[in-house]
């Protein structure tokens, strides 16, 4: 018996309505609801700590600080203020900015900040133009000591991750590295000018590391990664190749990025620290690094004191700054700041004492820039609570 065409098109009405409210029912299901587990990408991964411990805000830090890597962050007058005002609120007295320029665009850079030289030193780059040609060097030396009388203070930020010198503009010096002979009678100027040299050395050990499951920093190295790259210099041989160069130029002071990329063993920047006067390091942009072994970081800040200086590298903000110090001066525990950082992994305060946070913050860094700076001392101010 076939259906009667008033039949029909009652199945066909119902069979609509219940694929429209199923498809309806899908899409606010998909909408709204978050990942099975199974399915949970790690760059998703945003936990959120349960622990009722303190949490403290810095807002300033306990002493004046002079940050020793930035950039060319500020690019008008009206950013210029913005960023000493960001300073002034924070305690910091006065950034290095490292250009890594030279010619006309080191000129117009340092005319930016040249009207507040109090609270703006300004690095410039090397000119690797010609460095595989055998006449390089003169000319190279010759615009390292024009941009001297510019104003530039200090060189850098140098920058080699296993493939050669390549920050400086407007040549990438590939094969080169910075105990390449050729490099020799720049070092050597540097020396002559009481110019200290900025270099990045190699990148965080887990990205030479195979991008797996047994990757610790995975969630970061994947973007950086350098395991994949052929013919590169590996970390080891970066290392080695940075204290060739310090070795064999002793009235150079150097001062290397990043802790020179040994948060995962700070036994090996130890080493060299223990070998070479010549040499400092900034703690920029590993707090992230660092902060996850607080007692073995708090101890190397002890025994290295004199050897280590503060900077960020990550723009300026109050809101940079303040973890920044929350890092070094409090003892708060198991805290994430995946906006700045990107790993997954909590954070901890290594609650620097008073004579380790005044060096790092400021005293160091005058005995490689020199002179005194001459903006107020300030005060910490600080708030701590619970969750």
């Amino acid at each position: 018996m076939r259906p009667t065409p008033s039949l029909r098109n009652a199945c066909l009405c119902i069979s609509v309505i219940l694929l429209l409210v199923t498809c309806g029912t899908i899409e606010v299901f998909s909408a709204d609801d978050k990942p099975l587990p199974e399915t949970l990408l790690l760059k998703d991964y945003r936990p959120k700590s349960v622990y009722n411990v303190p949490q403290t805000t810095i807002d300033k830090a306990k002493y004046p600080v002079i940050d020793m890597h930035t950039h060319d962050y500020a690019k008008n007058p009206e950013q210029v203020a913005a960023w000493i005002r960001a300073m002034d609120e924070s305690g910091v007295e006065k950034s290095i900015v490292l250009t890594m320029a030279v010619g006309k665009e080191f000129d117009a850079v340092y005319a930016r900040y040249a009207k507040y030289p109090d609270r703006f030193e300004v690095w410039c780059g090397f000119d690797y133009t010609g460095y595989d040609k055998p006449d390089f060097g003169p000319a190279a030396v010759k615009e390292l000591e024009r941009c001297y009388k510019v104003g530039a203070r200090g060189v850098g930020e140098l920058g080699d991750k296993g493939k050669g010198l390549f920050y400086c503009r407007p040549t990438k010096a590939w094969g080169m590295h910075l105990d390449d002979p050729r490099m020799d009678p720049l070092l050597a100027k540097c020396a002559e000018l009481r110019m200290p040299v900025n270099i990045h050395v190699a990148d965080p050990y887990w990205m030479y590391l195979p991008m797996d499951a047994t990757n610790d920093g995975l969630m970061n190295a994947y973007k950086w990664r350098l395991d994949n790259q052929p013919g590169i210099v590996g970390h080891e041989g970066m290392v080695k190749i940075l204290e060739g160069a310090v070795k064999r130029h002793p009235k150079t002071i150097f001062v290397v990025c990043h802790f020179a990329n040994c948060s995962y063993d700070l036994n090996k920047l130890g080493k060299l620290f223990d070998r070479y006067p010549n040499l400092y390091a900034d703690i920029s942009a590993r707090y992230a690094e660092t902060a996850p072994i607080p007692r073995f970081a708090a101890r190397f800040y002890e025994k290295y004191r004199d050897r280590l200086v503060y900077g960020t590298d990550m723009h300026f903000s109050t809101k940079i700054y303040r973890l920044t110090f929350r890092i070094l001066e409090s003892e708060d525990e198991h805290f994430y700041a995946y906006d700045n950082f990107g790993y997954h992994w909590p954070l901890y305060g290594f609650g620097l004492n008073d004579r380790v946070l005044r060096k790092v913050y400021r005293d160091n860094a005058l005995k490689i820039i020199g002179g005194q700076t001459t903006a107020a001392a300030t005060s910490s101010t600080r708030t701590a609570g619970t969750k």
